[in-house]
């Protein structure tokens, strides 16, 4: 049977700018994705109709993608054709009315063998939208900041527990920005998803500094120890995500294919962060800054 063996990365090849070059770069070009959205939308991230407020109607039609678009006054947000399902389509709209817009596909659309186009329906009010939201991004917060608070109080010295802090921030950026690019909305869904990340990147973090600052041996010894393990760890768990994404997406079952893709973005980049960021600036800290 084969091992996955995790290869022993020559660090000491490369300068602490060189190795912090890409991590810096991608998070750069994160926040330039979710500035931009913002300057657009007036979010930095698409929300979902449970955060934003608004209608979600799954209709059963022979009409086209284009004529549903076109079935609706005002038009629809999105429309998404369900992969499961043939003819069937999830319109998404900024409005609450269930009744007219109701009575507009079944106006407008053509039925599948006589029967109701539309299938489902459900709207969230604009005020219950906002306190939902704010609610899922005080839970957030209130999650990153009891990690940061745990970084310091494991570690008591400010550049290694700052490094935790700043690998799992950018660990939260970059997949938000990607969610954008592939039109992934926020929603309670995917809020767990990027609490779940938080959770990820504290634990391959601190097994990294953990095995630096506390355990016996050289410092690139100590490095290559966390990094079997880590990185053993992180790529199964990318697999397992992947894996669940991709039969989700076969499935039709929306939201957990979103998931998949999150975590295993928000994985990757834990990858990056962890052994470029992170490893940096701890090699700072133990031979050229305050612990030299």
């Amino acid at each position: 049977m084969g091992r996955f063996a995790v290869p022993e990365f020559e660090y000491s090849r490369y300068t602490n700018r060189q190795l912090l070059v890409v991590p810096l770069a991608v998070l750069a070009m994160a926040l330039a994705i979710l500035g931009g959205w913002y300057l657009v939308t007036g979010s930095p991230v698409a929300v979902g109709v449970e955060l934003g407020g608004g209608t979600e109607m799954t209709v059963e039609t022979t009409s086209s993608e284009d004529e549903v678009a076109a079935a609706f006054d005002p038009a629809p947000s999105s429309v998404q054709a369900v992969q499961a399902q043939e003819n069937q389509y999830i319109v998404q709209f900024t409005s609450d009315d269930e009744d007219a817009l109701t009575d507009q596909a079944e106006a407008n659309l053509e039925p599948v063998d006589d029967g109701s186009v539309v299938q489902q329906i459900s709207s969230v009010s604009p005020a219950f939208a906002q306190q939902a939201q704010r609610t899922a991004l005080f839970g957030l917060a209130v999650a990153f900041v009891g990690m940061s608070v745990l970084a310091f109080l494991l570690f008591r010295t400010f550049v290694p527990s700052i490094a935790i802090v700043a690998s799992a921030f950018s660990d939260l950026v970059i997949p938000l920005a990607f969610m954008n690019v592939i039109g992934i909305e926020l929603t309670l869904g995917t809020v767990a998803a990027l609490l779940l990340l938080i959770g990820y990147s504290v634990d391959s973090d601190i097994l990294l500094n953990n095995h630096v600052l506390r355990r016996s041996g050289s410092f690139y010894e100590s490095v290559h120890r966390a990094t079997r393990t880590g990185v053993t760890m992180t790529v199964t768990s990318m697999v397992a995500m992947l894996v669940m994404a991709i039969s989700a997406y076969a499935l039709g079952i929306e939201l957990l294919a979103s998931v998949g893709i999150i975590l295993f973005v928000g994985l990757a980049a834990d990858l990056m962060n962890t052994y470029l960021m992170n490893f940096t600036l701890l090699r700072w800290y133990k031979f050229e800054g305050v612990a030299r």
